[in-house]
């Protein structure tokens, strides 16, 4: 991850949201030739070191997006040095990345969505991985669109 410029996405347990914009994100750059590196985490850590909600798999794998091999984490200290961009899916993660970040890190934080106070609903519960995804992909062009505006990707 030397010279590529690091994003991490991150949402509550990290299975569902944080991991689809992960692998949408890093599928699309790649498309774009850009040099990015990518990941995802949590806030909270109880899905540590487990797969992924299999309905996040599943809708992803149907537009052609393969995240199996990706496995929940939660946001580490490190990951604001490590990151220049860290990007919550919604405003309460959001909240909490800021009371988490240590003084003086360089990682900017940032909502997802366009508008930036939008957030991207947590389908766990509820379903609607698909509109979930929708969301995601568009979100995931408007960033990469902005990263290579500003020449940072």
């Amino acid at each position: 991850m030397s010279d590529a410029y690091r994003v991490l996405f991150v949402c509550l347990g990290n299975i569902c949201r944080s991991p689809m914009a992960h692998g949408v994100f890093r599928a699309k750059a790649d498309a774009a030739g850009l040099t990015v590196a990518v990941d995802s985490a949590g806030t909270g850590g109880w899905h540590a070191g487990n797969p992924l909600d299999p309905r996040a798999c599943a809708t992803a794998a149907e537009r052609g997006y393969d995240i199996a091999d990706l496995r929940a984490r939660q946001v580490r200290r490190a990951d604001f040095a490590e990151f220049d961009l860290i990007v919550a899916m919604d405003r309460s993660n959001l909240r909490a990345l800021e009371e988490m970040r240590p003084a003086g890190a360089r990682a900017r934080l940032r909502l997802f969505r366009h508008p930036q106070t939008a957030d991207v609903p947590d389908p766990y519960y509820e379903g609607g991985f698909a509109q979930v995804l929708d969301m995601i992909e568009r979100g995931a062009d408007a960033l990469i669109a902005e990263l290579t505006q500003k020449g940072r990707a």
